[in-house]
């Protein structure tokens, strides 16, 4: 056993300055001999639990500690930016300095933080108990008192720390790591150490593991201060010293005091952390007088039985509540279920929109009589044991959807009833991700942007793809790393600095509700918005025992309640959205036609091919469509056979007779989770407890507990009259199938949600329109394309009006009037004014009497030519020329008369010439993004369609090398070397065209914003986006002299037989023409576009769409031309 331990370490936690992985600590601990070793980042003790877990799994003694940041002018002083901060080491000796140590850390970050989280003598003297302290490194306050002189001082110091902390508890912590200064800080330490009695002790300050380390440590350092390698001013350590060094190193780094090394044992053996892990501490719920916690639940569910299933519920439904709530009384998750309820019916009954379930939670029945999801999950074949598994006990997961507008409200309530030092956001880490570590590398060594990010494109696209699976999936990356020695350096060091924590920030949904305040549980710090988040991220405080709740903000419950609002304005029928019919036809008919623009979860072309393909007809249908549309399902040929089956084209096949009752719902594809469980459950025996954690352990495909499972599963179906090769063949499709198995109790409760969508857009359009675009209202490009889709549905987009806008689009007799908040400069305060001005005295008769009974400091100049421009003041005389030139009038004079009664009604409009359609067209993109009046394309739309081979939402999908024709407005053109990029918009988004320099005869008269052209080009999928490399730019106008005319034929593969193919092939070529045909074939995994050989060009007319639409059934064809 080595007698020396290290006590000074900054871990991956010391953001982007440790390079030790704390897996790879606890693991060179255990290597050489060291019976503890110490974490002790940068002012937060983030890494903490992870790496007590390490160190535990090690056989090593975890010592959690901090280096704290203290000052001498107060941690609340912050008037002085460049004030005195010097570093110190804190150990926690046991569980009282651990919570002392936690709420240090916390004020440090909460009330102290300036430029960095900050201590004081105070401080530390207030929470010293149960601490034991090092006096630093050589940015310690002694050590630089000394460097300085001032050795009385140092000495006072030393002793001050000693009589707050207590004899053995201080320590003058000595280094050597070739910085020259050291050397000195050690002699006066160690004479210190003599005239005091106060104990030394060696450290190293570790800030990665190896010596060979060094290198890429550097090249961290330059990510964080975004320096170059070569920068001479930049931040780097003096010395390649600072690594994990051995006992033998540093006994001979100070064999002079022999007792520094011994030290670091001795406090090893003192401190004695014990953390306990899986006990559950949730927070305080008060129940009603005569119950417990279990008895209320019960009271709670029975109630909810009652009024649900009446007073003689089915006995199966008793049978399921009674043991969900023998297993949730023995699980210790009484007091959880109702701690949810609590706030969930809370939310209800102020009017927050609750989202109809989430994940497995919507498979327990205890849950769905509490109101926390509202689908019965007897009726869909959900599992209590996919939620909470009596056989594998952890915590069960509740995550609410909740009105995105209102849904901080409920964690208000949440805050209130519980305390606010009990409630707060839980902290995320960003981490350098394969790409983005492989660009930091390549900006720190200063290589060429292009070329590195030419290598960073070569790894896969994808979250959690490592540079690894990169170099084994991707043969061209190989292929440079073996032939390219900058190349191998690049992504050599790319690979060291992959995946540590980049940033911290808040999780998005996540909130810790904690029985006592939080710091007796975790420390705290304050982010940049004033939020107050934990510093242990989600699994440590779920390791910890604490309550998490998503709390997530869905914006499609916020637009289903405005849908129904407007509907009560608009027809006065109020709607009961959780108790709609859900067999209704209308709904059904038109998600078979695909148009769920706007539907939730169903909304991608993708989506709406698999809608128009599988046709839903019932909600057991819709809930397969969200498990089938996933990228498993999808690659692996189980779509198109629960579509054939579905619709008699392929028998319906079983595994074995017996399971016809759980497959038979989806035609004997094993879809979901839950049935590899039920099968598990009839042909083996297994409780669906053992059946989950089958379904675990094939989702994890791990070879050697696979066998097992395997050889215990067909030995008990056996024994169950099951044959032995059946047994087996099924387990290996149960096998298979459970990675691509989606979990049915989220599919289902999502399906509900796609489902009420569906019902509101099919039964109150114009209604479902107005909420859809003011849910979209600062998305420019998908409000554009939304008005698009209105219009194509007859229905009208109006320009704002200030005598009929409201703040969001509203419903009005002659369609969707455009919402104020829509128009640019015109803020809420704004509005508010404009709307209450006219409740007072009705619709405003002119501009002049706008002007007259509204705030003008509040809707000012800025606002009123905004709303000029966008067409909100056409309802009254004059134009919108007429009206931008008498504005400042109009202001002045407002300002001239402060009675503002007479003179400004004798201002007359001024005569100004009638502003052209591309004048009002411009003033609309101007101020709101996009065109209202029409789009400049509109005028063009034949010509537009007669052309054009892709549009901007097909480009991605066009498959190999070809030639393709796009057209649309130009909106940006920016110069690059070498190069014009160019913006496109046409009716379905932007795409970008690349002009290279070479490109001759080009006109860049045609490159000005605003004008409509034709691009012919080669389709360039090098970048992130794919673009257009130009060929060919001519006007829309002198189109026919360039291009071909096109002849679209839109196929269906799944629905068309190669019979019909060859009728198209002979009509084909009986109209031949000079126009181009256009082949497209969609399936559900996405779109190609064949550009058909000259021979199969055709002279398009009415009679050839006739003949082709008498081949094919409705739905399987669509033709353009």
């Amino acid at each position: 056993m080595s007698d020396f331990v290290h006590l000074h370490v900054h871990s991956e936690y010391s953001l982007l300055d440790g390079a030790c992985r704390l897996k790879d600590l606890a693991r060179r601990a255990r290597e050489e001999g060291m019976p503890a070793v110490a974490i002790t980042d940068h002012g937060v003790l983030y890494g903490a639990i992870e790496f007590y877990e390490a160190c535990v799994s090690e056989g090593v003694k975890p010592i959690i500690g901090c280096e704290v940041y203290i000052t001498p002018d107060g941690y609340k002083n912050k008037g002085n930016k460049n004030q005195i901060l010097y570093h110190l080491t804190i150990l926690a000796k046991n569980e009282v300095g651990y919570k002392n140590l936690m709420k240090l850390v916390t004020i440090s970050h909460v009330e102290g933080f300036y430029y960095k989280p900050r201590i004081d003598l105070e401080l530390l003297e207030k929470y010293s108990d149960g601490l034991i302290v090092l006096s630093g490194c050589i940015a310690g306050e002694i050590p630089s008192l000394i460097l300085l002189g001032r050795y009385e001082e140092a000495e006072a110091r030393a002793l001050k720390y000693q009589e707050i902390l207590g004899k053995g508890n201080f320590y003058l912590e000595i280094q050597k790591n070739g910085i020259p200064q050291q050397d000195e800080v050690n002699r006066g330490l160690v004479a210190l150490g003599k005239r005091t009695g106060i104990p030394l002790v060696a450290t190293n300050d570790v800030h990665y593991i190896n010596r060979e380390d060094a290198f890429w440590h550097d090249i961290l350092l330059c990510v964080q201060t975004n320096a170059n390698l070569n920068d001479e001013d930049r931040l780097k350590f003096p010395t390649n010293e600072f690594y994990f060094k051995s006992h033998e190193e540093m006994k001979r780094s100070f064999e002079e005091v022999p007792e520094a090394l011994k030290n670091t044992v001795l406090i090893a053996e003192m401190c004695e952390l014990n953390l306990e892990f899986g006990k559950l501490h949730l927070p305080q719920y008060d129940v009603p007088s005569g119950y417990d916690l279990h008895s209320y639940l019960v009271h709670l569910c029975e109630k909810g039985l009652r009024e649900k299933f009446g007073d003689h519920p089915p006995s199966e439904v008793v049978d399921r509540m009674n043991y969900e709530l023998r297993v949730i009384r023995e699980t210790g998750y009484s007091g959880y279920f109702l701690i949810v309820s609590d706030f969930i019916n809370y939310a209800k009954s102020v009017g927050i929109p609750v989202g109809p379930g989430r994940g497995s939670a919507a498979g327990s029945l205890v849950a769905y009589l509490l109101g926390i999801t509202i689908l019965n999950p007897l009726e869909y074949g959900l599992l209590f044991e996919r939620f909470l598994n009596p056989e594998r006990v952890s915590p069960p997961d509740i995550d609410v959807d909740f009105c995105d507008r209102r849904r901080d409200e409920v964690i208000d309530y949440v805050r209130r009833k519980y305390g606010e030092d009990r409630v707060a956001n839980i902290i995320t880490f960003g981490t350098m991700a394969a790409r983005g570590a492989i660009r930091d590398v390549g900006r720190v060594l200063g290589l060429p942007y292009k070329e590195v990010d030419r290598i960073a494109k070569l790894v896969p696209a994808g979250p959690k793809v490592t540079i690894e699976e990169a170099l084994s999936e991707s043969a061209e990356l190989a292929k440079r790393v073996k032939e390219d020695p900058q190349v191998a350096k690049l992504i050599d060091v790319a690979k060291k600095i992959e995946g540590l924590p980049r940033h911290a920030s808040q999780h998005a949904a996540g909130v810790i509700v904690a029985p006592a305040p939080l710091t007796e549980f975790t420390p705290l710090q304050k982010m940049s918005d004033g939020s107050i988040v934990t510093q242990y991220s989600m699994k440590p405080l779920e390791k910890l025992g604490l309550l998490k709740v998503d709390f997530l903000g869905l914006r499609t419950l916020t637009m289903v309640s405005d849908v129904i609002e407007n509907v009560r304005k608009s027809k006065g029928v109020i709607i009961d959205i959780d108790n709609i019919p859900l067999d209704d036809e209308e709904t059904y008919e038109l998600l078979q036609e695909g148009d769920t623009t706007g539907v939730f979860q169903l909304e991608s072309e993708g989506m709406r091919r698999l809608l128009q393909r599988l046709k839903p007809n019932c909600f057991e249908d819709l809930i397969a469509v969200l498990a089938l549309y996933r990228p498993g399902p999808l690659g692996s040929g189980m779509v198109d056979d629960y579509i054939q089956r579905k619709h008699g084209i392929a028998p319906i096949v079983y595994p074995h007779p017996k399971l016809e009752g759980i497959l038979k719902e989806t035609y004997g594809v094993i879809l979901y989770q839950e049935q590899v469980m039920q099968i598990a459950a009839l042909l083996a025996g297994f409780s669906l407890g053992e059946a989950d954690l089958l379904r675990r352990a094939m989702g994890k495909k791990e070879p050697e507990i696979m066998i097992k499972m395997k050889d215990d599963f067909v030995r008990r179906a056996v024994e169950r009259g099951i044959d032995k090769d059946d047994a087996s063949k099924i387990f290996e499709l149960m096998e298979y199938f459970a990675g691509y198995g989606f979990n049915k109790s989220h599919s289902a409760a999502y399906a509900l949600l796609s489902y009420q969508t569906a019902y509101l857009k099919a039964h109150y359009p114009v209604e479902f329109m107005a909420a859809l675009l003011s849910s979209k209202m600062n998305k420019v490009e998908e409000i554009a394309f939304y008005i698009r889709e209105a219009r194509r549905k007859g229905i009208k987009v109006l320009p704002p009006d200030v005598n009929e806008s409201d703040m969001g689009f509203r419903v009005t007799e002659n369609g969707i009037r455009f919402g104020l908040a829509a128009v640019k400069n015109v803020g809420e305060s704004a509005i508010s004014e404009i709307i209450k001005a006219r409740e007072r005295g009705g619709k405003f008769k002119s501009i002049q009497d706008f002007c007259k009974r509204v705030n003008l400091k509040v809707v000012n100049s800025r606002v009123m030519e905004s709303l000029i421009k966008a067409g909100a003041f056409d309802s009254m005389p004059g134009s919108r020329a007429q009206k931008l030139k008498l504005l400042p009038r109009l202001l002045s004079s407002a300002d001239e008369d402060k009675l503002f009664q007479r003179s400004i009604f004798d201002i007359e409009m001024p005569e100004v010439p009638e502003p052209s359609i591309e004048e009002v067209l411009a003033w609309e993109e101007e101020v709101t993004g996009f065109y209202i009046t029409c789009h400049p394309l509109d005028i063009w739309t034949n010509e537009f369609f007669k052309y054009v081979t892709v549009t901007s939402k097909r480009l991605s999908s066009i498959k190999g090398d070809r030639k393709v024709v796009a057209g649309g407005l130009v909106t940006k053109v920016s110069k690059r070397k070498g190069a014009i990029i160019v913006t496109l918009e046409d009716f379905d988004g932007s795409m970008d065209v690349v002009i290279f320099s070479g490109l001759e005869n080009i006109n860049t008269d045609l490159l000005n914003k605003g004008k409509v052209i034709l691009v012919e080009g080669d389709v360039d999928r090098s970048g992130d986006r794919t673009r257009i490399v130009a060929s060919k730019i001519v006007p829309i106008e002198e189109a026919s002299k360039h291009f071909d005319p096109c002849f679209w034929i839109s196929l269906d593969a799944a629905l068309v037989s190669k019979e019909k193919l060859f009728e198209l092939e002979e009509l084909l070529r009986k109209y031949r023409g000079r126009s181009r045909t256009l082949l497209e074939v969609r399936d559900t995994c996405g779109r190609v576009v064949l550009d058909l050989s000259s021979r199969y060009r055709v002279s398009p007319s009415d009679s050839l769409r006739e003949e082709i639409q008498r081949i094919f059934n409705k739905g399987e064809v669509t033709i353009k031309f």
